[in-house]
């Protein structure tokens, strides 16, 4: 298995949906994303501005994401295709994204479902995020320090 990370482009965004569609858990549609105001224009927009996304590629082909928001310190997205789970994917994409933050903040948040049985709460923990609040309804907010 060789694995690329790699900035996304422009050209990836119908490859970003298509993952972001496809997880089980956290799933989020087309329709739903737009109402969120994540849009194919909002993603190109900020591609555009600044390198805030990368993707992994297993074999050539587009397995996983990660997206950031470089002004405000977020990691806004991290997601694999579920054939490519538990391949070290997240993890990979995770501390891509991290780095870029870590350019410009101390600290980095990120927002997620806080149920004990979504898997991204181990992943995040072991990565060295802590649960610093609960937000709307099920989310937390995990944060990470420069000096974890």
């Amino acid at each position: 298995m060789q694995t690329l990370i790699r900035v996304a482009t422009q050209d990836d965004i119908d490859t970003l949906f298509a993952i972001r569609t496809s997880v089980v858990q956290n799933h989020l549609s087309r329709e739903q994303m737009t109402n969120l105001g994540i849009t194919p224009q909002v993603l190109a927009d900020s591609i555009r501005e600044a390198p805030c996304a990368w993707v992994a590629e297993v074999d050539g082909q587009p397995a996983a994401f990660s997206m950031v928001d470089l002004g405000e310190g977020e990691v806004f997205a991290m997601f694999v295709l579920p054939a490519y789970e538990n391949r070290g994917l997240g993890r990979q994409l995770m501390a891509v994204a991290e780095a870029a933050l870590f350019e410009r903040h101390d600290k980095l948040f990120l927002i997620t479902d806080g149920r004990n049985e979504i898997r991204a709460n181990g992943f995040y923990r072991r990565l060295g995020w802590c649960v610093v609040a609960s937000v709307d309804g099920d989310d937390v907010r995990y944060e990470k320090n420069r000096a974890q």
